[in-house]
């Protein structure tokens, strides 16, 4: 193969999409191009070796925020071995701040932005000739309706074992400065009727997890309503063959005609990933993000309680002009509003968003590697924001994982964010861990916690014990409480996590 087109995936389950799309819009050079996809956190050497059993001429990188610092690595040794191949990197990674980035100064091209049209053709000339002189080339972005959608190149191994990611549109209207897609001037939909020929054709190859990566997915109800029927006839005609289907939400955009069809989905049918970010005004505001909090609560609270979507709902903690006080009313406000999932994030300077603008005047101090997480505010400290990530790891380790769903709104009480971070800080004090703790060691500290805060040992066993009693991959299990269990043994049955949203 001339071309070979690389990146390196947060997990195996994640697909790559982006090397997919490429691949499908190569035109002429489809024949002399393939993929290989890998894993981070592999032996560099090994994947080189990998690579170079395809003797490419060219080799793609698609470059992220998960995968920059090991991409690094792997291109500076390719061009240590092989000086002779091409390297051109793409992704949202290396599309702004380019020049001052070592992958960037290790490689010989970079395409930024819109890879459809602009890759193909300059491996074209690289192979053929004239060869390209500039290094870094801005991508063009082609009409929606000429670019060759990707999803016929899922292989039955992927549709067997991976995420399916999908979309009906690119960009978004917004200008959220903490995002990406603020850069974009509005969003541009694909044409609708190829695009469901297209889900058309994966489900009938096996498919049945679709994760749409669309940043605004209602935006347009009418072709929402499209897709949404689309899963929902597929349901309606084989009970007995499930799908999962996951959408981002505008959270304060859900008018009835969505909200009819929403309901008409089973449990376990629907995903929604609705970004709330921040429940103030005034840093709403400060960063360009326009929501009606009324509306957006109003929604969340009917989707949790008329219709059988699963929520995951998006809190980022760090933005300018706002501290602790202000995240935890909005992380209460979370709560009581009944979404299955809170997550809990922390700002990312993500290169070429506008937030870079409030660093001086918010005091912004950020990791300078990636994730390029912010590490204090003017209004949170290093050691309060430290505080709120161990919160966050926490909370995904015992709220969001579902396996003490009848424990959590114990651990909550009626004052969430404040019971819930004495919880967090007493579990550090305790491990001096975020990572790596066993689920039965994770039960025995709550059980020990909550005698700490006055429950009897006895009913504190039992209600932890309570979260392990039920079915798992459909078969019943009988779980004794943890007073009648041997003293180090906790019987477990820990729920599958549903798929998360990929950071950008």
């Amino acid at each position: 193969m001339s071309i070979l087109l690389c990146t390196l995936n947060a997990r195996y389950t994640h697909a790559s999409l982006g090397l997919r799309y490429l691949l499908a819009n190569m035109g002429a050079l489809q024949a002399q191009t393939t993929i290989q996809e890998f894993v981070i956190g592999a032996k560099t050497t090994d994947l080189v070796e990998r690579i170079l059993a395809h003797q490419p001429r060219i080799v793609g990188f698609g470059v992220y925020i998960w995968n920059v610092e090991e991409t690094t690595r792997l291109v500076a040794l390719l061009k240590r071995v092989a000086p002779q191949i091409t390297v051109m990197l793409g992704g949202p990674e290396v599309s702004y701040e380019s020049n001052e980035q070592e992958i960037v100064k290790l490689a010989d091209y970079v395409v930024t932005g819109w890879g459809d049209v602009t890759f193909p053709k300059l491996c074209g000339e690289i192979l053929n000739g004239p060869k390209p002189l500039m290094k870094i080339h801005a991508g063009v972005q082609p009409p929606m309706d000429a670019i060759t959608l990707p999803y016929s190149l899922y292989s039955d191994d992927d549709i067997a074992h991976r995420t399916l990611y999908v979309e009906a549109s690119r960009g978004c209207p917004f200008k959220c400065e903490f995002c990406l897609s603020s850069l974009d001037k509005t969003a541009w939909p694909f044409p609708l009727e190829p695009f469901l020929a297209e889900m058309e054709n994966m489900h009938a190859k096996g498919a049945r997890l679709f994760k749409f990566v669309d940043r605004t997915f209602n935006l347009n109800v009418k072709t929402s309503l499209r897709i949404m029927q689309f899963f929902l006839d597929k349901i309606e005609a084989n009970p007995d063959d499930p799908i999962y289907a996951h959408f981002e939400l505008v959270p304060d955009h859900l008018p009835d005609a969505l909200k009819d069809t929403i309901a008409k989905f089973p449990p376990g049918a629907l995903q929604f990933e609705i970004g709330i970010q921040s429940f103030n005004p005034d840093v709403q505001a400060l960063v360009s993000r326009r929501q009606n909090n009324e509306k957006a609560a109003d929604n969340i609270r009917w989707l949790t309680q008329q219709s059988q979507a699963h929520l995951h709902v998006d809190l980022i903690a760090g933005l300018p002009g706002e501290d602790v006080a202000s995240f935890a009313r909005g992380f209460d406000q979370l709560v009581g509003l009944g979404a299955q999932e809170i997550q809990f994030g922390i700002l990312k300077r993500l290169r070429g968003t506008p937030i870079i603008r409030h660093t001086e005047p918010f005091g912004m101090v950020y990791d300078p590697y990636p994730p390029y997480t912010v590490l204090a505010t003017s209004l949170i400290d290093f050691a309060s924001m430290q505080r709120l990530v161990r919160f966050a790891r926490y909370w995904d380790l015992v709220a969001n994982s579902g396996r003490f769903a009848n424990t959590t709104p114990v651990l909550l009480g009626a004052a969430p964010f404040d019971n819930f971070m004495a919880f967090s800080s007493w579990m550090f004090t305790r491990t001096d861990a975020t990572h790596r703790i066993a689920l039965e060691r994770l039960a025995k500290l709550v059980v020990e916690w909550l005698q700490l805060r006055g429950m009897a040992r006895l009913d504190a066993e039992a209600l932890v014990a309570s979260d392990y009693a039920g079915k798992a991959d459909g078969h019943s299990r009988n779980v004794k409480p943890i007073a009648a269990a041997a003293p180090d043994t906790i019987k477990a049955v820990a729920p599958a996590r549903q798929v998360r949203h990929l950071a950008a």
